[in-house]
């Protein structure tokens, strides 16, 4: 009987000094992933901007009068030369006969000097008359020619007020509200000498500001070599209209100021776009996109990549044991779709894209191709 107590003693002896079964290793999370490649990255810079006229006149009278008529539609479109104001200009043709008058009052009295002076200088070859009746009378002729041009250049002033009496545009733009109403008495050099304004519209100009950090920060760039700008910072301009569209023209940067705004704290930049179908007006706000600038060298992932994690962006990536490894990373600008990674990751990594949900630090993961309908927006697909 003791030697049967005893053998399931020896039984539940021997069963308590097994080990245990060792934890079953969990199955590996599907994910898809990229692999790092440097490329060139164009890089886009967008302001808020506004439009201006190319070129802006203000049209003054040069004379005084009484308007008789506004001879344009106010904020349509008007030609080089054409009529946009009249004054009553029959002063001014009054004052132009008596003018010509004049000038043929002065004519008759350079004849008379040179009949008088001819007859004076066939006496005095005779001997007949005195040299000093020659010299008065070679004087009175040359003061009689001395009032003629005088008469002429009274006579040409008043042509030009009677031409000034009609306002036309110096060149095609879009001419303004009129500040004038018929009826009402211009004063050439008075605060009612201003009629309007003509707004040239095509091209127009596109201006906005850079601030001083923003300068310094893409000059440093520049000299460290992590951008390329254009060559003479001739930046091809595309805007984007306040409804999200695309103007379909693009202009390119002719102007930036030397000078520092220490009121505004920026540098003004121009842009001149052509308008051919007038859809861009003075004083709209547009964006203005640049392009040109590129970023050598740069790695890039998608945007759906990065999580915000409690010390900023992160990434995961699969080691070469094929585990998951969550990764810092220091983002630059976005482009598109994608981030510029500025730090944290290097070249030949790959970078999960989809399945980040299921990820933990440390979990094995197997890489599989991405769905057809989904294709990464950045380089080749790690395997």
């Amino acid at each position: 009987m003791a030697a049967a107590l005893a053998t399931p003693g020896v039984a539940l002896l021997t069963g308590c000094d097994q080990p245990p079964s060792p934890p079953q290793a969990p199955p590996p999370v599907e994910v898809t992933a990229i692999t790092l490649e440097p490329r060139t990255q164009p890089l886009d810079l967008s302001y808020v901007a506004q439009v201006q006229s190319a070129h802006q006149v203000e049209i003054m009278a040069r004379v005084s009068g009484v308007l008789e008529k506004i001879a344009y539609q106010e904020g349509d479109l008007v030609k080089e030369g054409q009529v946009l104001f009249e004054l009553d200009k029959r002063p001014y043709l009054a004052a132009a006969e008596i003018a010509k008058a004049d000038v043929e009052l002065r004519e008759s009295e350079v004849a008379i000097a040179k009949t008088e002076l001819d007859r004076i200088a066939s006496l005095a070859e005779r001997k007949a008359s005195s040299q000093k009746d020659l010299d008065q009378a070679r004087g009175e002729h040359r003061k009689a020619e001395a009032r003629l041009h005088q008469a002429k250049a009274q006579y040409e002033q008043a042509l030009l007020e009677v031409g000034y009496a009609t306002i036309t545009s110096p060149i095609e733009g879009v001419a303004g509200q009129a500040l004038i109403r018929e009826g009402g008495y211009v004063a050439a050099g008075g605060p009612t000498a201003r009629l309007t304004t003509l707004s040239r519209v095509d091209p127009v100009w596109v201006t906005f500001t850079v601030s001083q950090n923003q300068q310094e920060s893409l000059h440093q760039e520049v000299l460290d070599g992590r951008l390329v700008v254009p060559e003479e910072g001739r930046y091809q301009v595309e805007l984007e209209l306040i409804n999200g569209r695309r103007y379909p023209h693009r202009g390119v940067v002719n102007y930036v100021d030397l000078a520092y705004d220490n009121q505004t704290g920026s540098f003004l930049v121009r842009a001149e776009i052509a308008n051919p179908d007038y859809a861009l007006r003075p004083g709209l706000f547009v964006k203005a996109i640049l392009k040109g600038a590129q970023r050598p060298n740069v790695l890039t992932v998608p945007q759906r990549a990065v999580r915000q994690g409690s010390k900023g962006h992160e990434v995961f990536v699969v080691s070469d044991q094929g585990l998951a490894e969550l990764r810092p990373v220091t983002v630059g600008d976005w482009v598109g779709q994608d981030w510029i990674i500025a730090q944290g990751l290097n070249a030949g990594e790959r970078v999960v894209v989809e399945g980040l949900v299921k990820l933990m630090p440390g979990l094995p993961v197997r890489i599989v191709p991405a769905p057809a309908a989904d294709t990464p927006a950045s380089p080749s697909a790690g395997r």
